[in-house]
């Protein structure tokens, strides 16, 4: 006769475990993603009550404390964390400061004015230095379209070799963001209404679509090994069309329903343009982070300091209890005890990932 619980659930250490939030998880032999909420059996014709299936759902966090200096904090305990869902507090059934490995998506801008794509192009193949043994990374680029380059692989001599081959596209040289040779600039920039070339019609829009190259990304990552940390490395401008297919709250839930953080590197008008940053929304919403390199030279230290903070996270796990399961959304929050430490994890998730 069958137990009346027959999913055996037990906490694995973070390393083991990148649970996607509202799916699933079995554990009896292993972690089994991605399937549907088990329904309850019919009645058994031996058991008048029939068998009981149940599921549990783990709820991981990642987070990365960071000093006023901006630097990792290391050495918090369990205690000293505190995380809140939809504004009840929850119970933390597992935690780890371990390391670990990660699945990554280099994505590439491809269409930036001359100088910061020059920048960006040297700095290239020094991206595969931030990447351990057990990391596996793909490559693709950007500009209207998402353009793979190299599939996920965990040879860094090969990813070396992609990315040294790798050539970036940029505008028309003597119209980029030299302001002797451009039209009209503000800051070094192009006035609105200055046509760009590369950068979109008459009006100087752009013609990049940063949501959809992310959702790409996306995609791509939501099915690799739930054990590894799933993470997105955009470098851009951050200059962003308006009729990219997918909005910003598409990907961002495609984000979220698949546990991948974005760490962004801005360059150029992503440096003036901070607050309203489409780069910085990503990163802060899925728990990542942001670093903004003003000369090419900062570019190589940037990519190895994001891919360490990627990995040397606090992981947190919990069951939700307390709150409202009819909700597909629910926001989180974490606080520390410890005082003049900031965090970075994610706004929420949601129980249902889009199809």
């Amino acid at each position: 006769m069958p137990s009346p619980l027959n999913i055996v659930c037990r906490l694995l250490p973070a390393r083991c475990i990148s649970a996607i939030v509202g799916i699933s998880i079995a554990l009896a032999t292993g972690i089994i993603m991605g399937t549907p909420p088990s329904q309850p059996d019919a009645p058994q014709a031996d058991s008048p009550q029939g068998t009981i299936r149940s599921t549990v759902q783990l709820v991981v966090v990642p987070v990365t404390v960071k000093a006023p200096n901006g630097d990792l904090v290391a050495g918090i305990s369990r205690e000293e964390f505190r995380v809140f869902e939809d504004g009840v507090e929850q119970q933390i059934s597992s935690f780890s400061s371990d390391a670990s490995p990660i699945s990554a998506v280099l994505l590439v801008d491809d269409d930036m004015y001359t100088k910061p794509a020059e920048e960006v192009q040297k700095s290239l193949e020094s991206m595969a230095g931030g990447f351990s043994a057990l990391d596996e990374v793909a490559v693709a680029k950007f500009d209207a379209f998402y353009t793979p380059v190299l599939d996920f692989t965990m040879d860094k001599d090969q990813l070396s070799t992609e990315l040294k081959k790798l050539t970036l596209n940029s505008s028309t040289p003597g119209v980029g963001s030299d302001p002797m040779t451009s039209g009209p600039t503000i800051n070094n920039h192009p006035a609105p209404g200055t046509d760009i070339p590369g950068q979109g019609a008459t009006r100087g829009l752009p013609t990049k679509r940063i949501d959809d190259a992310i959702h790409a990304a996306a995609e791509a990552l939501r099915g690799r090994d739930p054990q590894q940390r799933k993470v997105i490395f955009i470098v851009s401008d951050g200059l962003n069309a308006r009729n990219n297919t997918y909005s910003y709250e598409d990907t961002l839930r495609l984000l979220l329903s698949s546990d991948i953080s974005v760490y962004a590197v801005g360059v150029d008008a992503a440096i003036l343009n901070r607050v309203k940053s489409v780069l910085a929304r990503y990163a802060h919403a899925t728990g990542g982070d942001i670093f903004y390199a003003a000369r090419g030279a900062a570019l190589s230290d940037i990519y190895s300091n994001a891919a360490e903070r990627a990995r040397y996270q606090y992981t947190i796990g919990y069951v939700p209890a307390g709150t409202d399961r009819a909700q597909n959304y629910h926001a989180i929050e974490v606080r520390v005890r410890r005082p003049g430490l900031s965090l970075l994890a994610r706004d929420g998730y949601y129980l249902v990932a889009p199809q």
